[in-house]
């Protein structure tokens, strides 16, 4: 059985399942190599206007793959390459890993959505925060974890987090590994919603579906607005919304929803 496995579906969501149940998908095997196919597969596809990353059986993603760090660790003290030679390589290839996956979830230019079924762990809880929107199940747990096999974060996390919670916040959860429930998750912003377990996938699933019918190309410029705002000046950002608002009252959606208005009717947007 594949790793990842991937559904596009007909409502124009791109369902991505993280599929190493037995490790709660742990990133080992070519979990993460696969993710990171999927989501440019759906970053260049226009047909899908929204994407879901959810995880199958008990976790959304326990992060690294503790039994694998070992098997690494091993090979390391055997390997023929230098350590220096080794340090680089190692390096280069999380940098590549957090470019197909992270950043890509966070600035593809359509909504980007992480149900979350059950425990994000470490970098699992990192890449659903790279998501523009988190839907948890009330059976989903949250926590740092690094701290507890010795190592400082990857995937964004510490970009991500502590835009959420703040930046005190942020450390208390690194430093700690604290796990949260759910609901603790929801009362500090960090999911969008809590969904009963039994209608959990229904209900994110439905939602992804009303975002994938929305106008796709106007999302994009929301979110470059919304990044931009995250780093620049107001000077910055007005200088954008301008732009992005102008460009925008020329699209086929806006005028279709203009013409929807002034006719009393729900708009069908296309996406452009």
């Amino acid at each position: 059985m594949a790793d990842v496995l991937f559904e596009k579906r007909p409502d124009g969501v791109g369902l991505i399942t993280l599929n190493r149940p037995e490790s709660l998908n742990a990133m080992g095997g070519q979990l993460i190599p696969m993710l990171g196919e999927y989501l440019s597969e759906c970053a260049q596809d226009r047909e899908v206007r929204c994407v879901a990353v959810t995880g199958a059986g008990r976790g959304f993603c326990a992060g690294g793959d503790v039994k694998g760090m070992q098997a690494r660790n091993s090979n390391a003290s055997s390997s023929t390459r230098s350590p220096v030679m080794s340090l680089e390589h190692a390096v280069r290839e999380l940098r590549s890993w957090h470019n197909s996956t992270s950043l890509l979830l966070h600035e593809m230019e359509k909504p980007t959505v992480a149900l979350v079924n059950g425990v994000a762990a470490g970098a699992g809880m990192a890449v659903a925060l790279a998501c523009d929107i988190r839907i948890a199940s009330e059976t989903a747990r949250f926590t740092t974890a690094f701290r507890n096999v010795g190592l400082s974060g990857d995937f964004g996390g510490s970009y991500f987090l502590q835009r959420l919670v703040g930046a005190s916040k942020a450390r208390e959860l690194y430093f700690t590994a604290e796990m949260l429930s759910a609901q603790a998750a929801l009362n500090l912003g960090i999911v969008n919603r809590v969904v009963e377990h039994e209608q959990f996938m229904e209900e994110g699933l439905a939602f992804c579906a009303k975002l994938a019918s929305g106008p796709t190309a106007t999302y994009a410029r929301m979110k470059a607005n919304l990044e931009l705002g995250e780093r620049g000046t107001l000077q910055q950002v007005l200088d954008q919304e301008a732009m992005n608002m102008r460009i925008s009252s020329y699209s086929t959606d806006s005028r279709e929803a203009v013409r929807a208005f002034v006719e009393k009717r729900d708009p069908v947007f296309v996406g452009e």
